[in-house]
């Protein structure tokens, strides 16, 4: 059962660390009256949907080129923590602007912006997740995918509940994001040590 349970930490540590920004955008989507609370669920699971689908699809690439190699992916999170703590250093903050929806169009056409948006948020994170569900067995990407549809539900009560008690979010928006970049480093330097690309880069 231990073993069952073992991807559990890197799955939660993987979506909260990737999925800062996002609450901030879920936050503008249940703040805009034109939404409806199942549109911007909806839109938000699918757009997790798609980018774990694309992650996990790239991954499969290690079973034809060695591991250490698929490793060396693990640069790509370290890359994106650090841009994101010179981001930080410099005062620049992730808000997207994604209250800017149209009045008009229908329900479906909502539930695609809110996913289009939330994607577009979230482009870097096939980059973090390709190369983790590649050192990884399909039971253990199992769990992690039941954890990130948790995760999701999770982070729409939190933006929910944020929308209504707005004293909430001044800490989070205030700290949240510099602690991110940190923990994407600390995932690259673990995926690169996982899967022996380590042993690569002190040969080069």
């Amino acid at each position: 059962m231990e073993s069952v349970f073992a991807p559990l930490p890197l799955a939660i540590v993987l979506f909260v660390s990737t999925n800062v920004d996002d609450l901030l955008v879920l936050v503008a989507f249940f703040a805009n009256p034109r939404l409806r609370v199942r549109e911007i669920v909806m839109g938000q699971y699918v757009a997790v949907a798609l980018l774990f689908l694309v992650s996990l699809a790239a991954s499969l690439l290690s079973f034809v080129i060695p591991g250490a190699y698929i490793g060396l992916l693990g640069l790509a999170p370290i890359l994106i923590g650090l841009k994101q703590l010179v981001k930080v250093r410099h005062g620049h903050e992730s808000t997207e602007a994604s209250a800017k929806l149209q009045d008009r169009g229908s329900s479906f056409r909502k539930v695609v912006g809110v996913a289009l948006v939330t994607i577009a948020n979230g482009g870097d994170n096939i980059g973090i997740y390709t190369p983790s569900f590649a050192v990884h067995s399909g039971h253990e990407i199992a769990v992690i995918a039941i954890v990130f549809a948790g995760m999701t539900a999770l982070w729409c009560i939190l933006a929910h509940r944020m929308v209504n008690h707005q004293k909430l979010g001044v800490p989070i928006r205030r700290y949240a994001h510099r602690l991110a970049p940190i923990v994407l480093i600390a995932l690259g330097i673990e995926i690169i040590f996982q899967s022996g690309s380590w042993r690569l880069l002190l040969r080069r």
